[in-house]
């Protein structure tokens, strides 16, 4: 079942939130949908953050998404992006949305002239460490952070 990848919008909140509340399930957060839905309008609506959203091309469900932070970095003094957030539903897992989704914040990030972009995940999420190991990004060897050149 293909899925297409989009910028989404404030008119995403309704399919977008219960992904991240679930997402926030998944690091062990209470269920809080209201919490997940003011936090992402807070965030898409001040353009704090940029989300990416999969959806399944056939259900028209939300599969997955991304978000991502600017920032930047003092010492290479230059900006970097902080992919803070990466989550599939288990109804899209196996078919590499993740990895698209993934490819898509890359995009995005030289599009917009970012030199960077950082992660960090859990030290026992092994199966995205794998993702993000086959794709390039190097373990920080003091932390558990990862960073690919753009």
């Amino acid at each position: 079942m293909p899925a297409l990848l989009r910028l989404a919008v404030l008119a995403d909140l309704p399919v977008l939130a219960p992904l991240f509340d679930d997402y926030r399930q998944f690091y062990n957060y209470p269920a809080d949908l209201e919490l997940a839905t003011r936090f992402l309008r807070e965030r898409l609506g001040r353009g704090e953050s940029t989300v990416f959203l999969a959806v399944d091309e056939t259900t028209g469900e939300a599969i997955g998404f991304t978000q991502l932070y600017p920032t930047f970095c003092s010492t290479s003094a230059a900006p970097l992006l902080v992919l803070y957030d990466l989550y599939v539903a288990p109804a899209g897992r196996g078919r590499g949305i993740g990895r698209r989704l993934m490819e898509r914040a890359h995009e995005f990030g030289r599009q917009n002239g970012f030199k960077r972009v950082m992660l960090q995940t859990a030290h026992t999420n092994t199966t995205a460490q794998a993702l993000y190991e086959s794709m390039g990004y190097r373990l920080d060897s003091d932390f558990r952070v990862y960073e690919l050149p753009l």
